[in-house]
């Protein structure tokens, strides 16, 4: 908006004017912005922008990119899961709170491992996106050998922003592709967030996701399974003796996904989470031989 006209010209030894300051944006104008743009919960997403912005320009120019169907953890650079602030990089896939109920399982299975074995428990986070599955687990394990994969360029750069400061190591690549060959037959916990979305469905996700996250961590194939298929195939060559393979799915595709872990001889369990609207399978790789 431009400033006042001056009713006359400033003196000729007079000092440049100043540029105009615009009052910051109230809460109410912000609240009123978001839910014009369609944003559901405009008032928690107005304090959230109000209590991350540092300037009035910085509010502005958030209230903006989210009104333009941002997401909401990219305009603000971060997501709140399992009670941590991830970083989440602009392209980066955004950690959803149904997995944290995985992440929940892991933690357990996790510990018990440790108890178990006498040693910090061997993690990856494969298909880790942001890293925030791995974060949360080096947290909550305390003790832990982690690793994580991404196949993005910018997963993998977020990725280690997260995970670098908690000991990880984050590699770029498809799947185990990406992993040292020294974790083959080591690893305890094998977290992988695969894509399970069918291809034609993909369209019908909100604009948010469909538009400003990657493809490959939204679409997994015809029936969901494809990169699930793939992650439960060569699994137990990586797995070690009673290690564990969680993977996150739908409940109408977890028959299927049973069916592909006992095909290749993981023994698998089904949990969900009412609360969460979540759905994990487990597979476990037997003792090794003449173990017990």
């Amino acid at each position: 908006m431009p400033s006042s006209q001056m009713s006359f010209p400033p003196p000729a030894f007079s000092s440049p004017l100043p540029a105009p300051v615009f009052a910051p944006l109230s809460r109410a104008a912000v609240v009123t912005t978001l839910r014009a743009a369609g944003c559901v919960f405009a008032e928690d997403e107005a304090e959230l922008l109000l209590s991350t912005a540092r300037t009035a320009d910085e509010l502005a120019a958030m209230v903006e990119r989210r009104t333009l169907g941002l997401p909401l953890e990219h305009v603000v650079g971060w997501a709140e899961f399992y009670g941590r602030r991830i970083t989440v990089d602009p392209g980066v896939f955004v950690p959803r709170r149904r997995t944290e109920f995985l992440v929940g399982q892991a933690v357990g299975l996790g510990r018990r491992t440790a108890a178990r074995t006498g040693r910090p428990p061997v993690v990856v986070d494969l298909c880790c996106g942001s890293g925030a599955v791995g974060t949360v687990l080096a947290a909550a394990l305390d003790r832990v050998e982690l690793y994580a994969a991404d196949i993005e360029p910018a997963a993998v750069r977020c990725a280690r922003r997260n995970l670098t400061p908690a000991g990880g190591e984050v590699h770029e690549g498809d799947l185990f592709d990406a992993l040292p060959a020294r974790l083959r037959g080591r690893i305890d916990i094998l977290v992988a967030n695969v894509p399970y979305v069918p291809s034609e469905e993909v369209g019908l996700l909100p604009p948010e996701a469909r538009e400003h996250e990657p493809l490959v961590a939204l679409d997994g194939g015809a029936d969901g399974l494809d990169v699930l298929r793939r992650v439960t195939a060569a699994a137990p060559q990586w797995l070690a003796p009673e290690g564990h393979l969680l993977v996150e799915t739908s409940e109408r595709q977890a028959p299927r996904a049973v069916e592909a872990f006992t095909r290749n001889g993981l023994l698998p369990r089904v949990a969900d989470s009412d609360e969460l609207y979540a759905t994990i399978v487990i597979g476990t790789r037997g003792p090794a031989e003449g173990a017990g």
